[in-house]
């Protein structure tokens, strides 16, 4: 069978897709895939906010719309560049074992940094529990693929990523501190892998189930209906760190603050259905962040 993978020309998103067709070819030898790689337009604008491109979901929609015309058959993502909702014509095939999910810092460890330090960072979810951790941080912009931020890690005390990024890389040598997920509750989906296909498509459907992961998957969902509950985009400052425990139970971190940070909610929940745990812990913290 040939499948082409729709993907973005970063090298940490060529890296997925590579790692997506090796697990493809394993479960299949005669797979045969051809990558279709393409710049979004967050890729093009880094002097820009990713809010601006419209919030969550701008890394993923040119290759999305690949594959609702047919020019691909698969849009492989990290899992928490998707909407929380998947869109119209799409289905959400495949979730593979899922990598480290922490944050991470380059530059200074939490230990090291005080009020006033430089500390850059595109996520307001990571600034507003830095914020908590060292109050007096000043907070810039942080954008481009991983080698233009690490180029520009020398301007500040201190940058945040994901530690999935550097490790898949290479580079995990450069990372000063990974960041336990009770004092950084991480993006959802962070560290997994997201595989769509045409809802219409059980061919490319049937293909990537044989990667899936289970206890990934049930994870991911549940962190998926946390979010969608709140409605929330790029610019939400919520995270969420779902774990299952041998019975298959789930048990879900959850992080939400208001926008200016004064207000902050930290909750767990457990169940054994992904989308209702997800979304009682959504409900919970909306209740909780609630204007006075």
């Amino acid at each position: 069978m040939r499948v082409r993978i729709a993907t973005r020309h970063s090298p940490l998103a060529r890296w997925q897709t590579d790692h997506i067709a090796s697990l493809l070819r394993a479960a299949d030898p005669s797979v045969e895939v051809e990558v279709v790689a393409m710049a979004s337009a967050a890729d093009l604008r880094l002097d820009v906010p990713i809010s601006s491109f419209g919030g969550k979901g701008v890394f993923a929609k040119e290759v999305q719309q690949a594959v609702l015309e047919g020019r691909a058959d698969l849009a492989v993502h990290s899992a928490k560049d998707l909407p929380s909702v998947t869109v119209d014509g799409l289905t959400l095939a495949a979730v593979p074992a899922r990598g480290e999910v922490r944050d991470a810092l380059v530059g200074l460890r939490l230990d090291e940094l005080r009020p006033g330090y430089r500390v850059a960072t595109g996520s307001n979810r990571r600034r507003a529990q830095l914020a908590q951790l060292v109050p007096g941080l000043e907070f810039f912009e942080l954008r481009g693929n991983m080698a233009t931020r690490l180029a520009k890690a020398a301007d500040f005390d201190a940058i945040v990523v994901a530690a999935v990024a550097l490790e898949r890389l290479g580079w995990a040598d450069r990372l000063a501190e990974v960041v336990d997920v009770d004092r950084m509750v991480p993006q959802v989906g962070q560290g997994a892998l997201a595989v769509e296909a045409r809802i219409d498509d059980e061919a490319a459907q049937a293909l990537v189930a044989r990667i899936e992961h289970a206890p990934s998957r049930r994870a991911v969902d549940a962190e998926r209906a946390y979010l969608a509950e709140l409605g929330g985009d790029c610019d939400l400052p919520a995270g969420a760190y779902a774990t299952l425990d041998a019975d298959g139970g789930i048990t879900l971190r959850a992080f939400l603050t208001s926008p200016d940070f004064a207000q902050v909610h930290r909750s767990t929940h457990a169940g054994t259905d992904p989308t209702a745990v997800g979304t009682e812990a959504a409900r919970a913290a909306r209740t909780a962040i609630a204007p006075s």
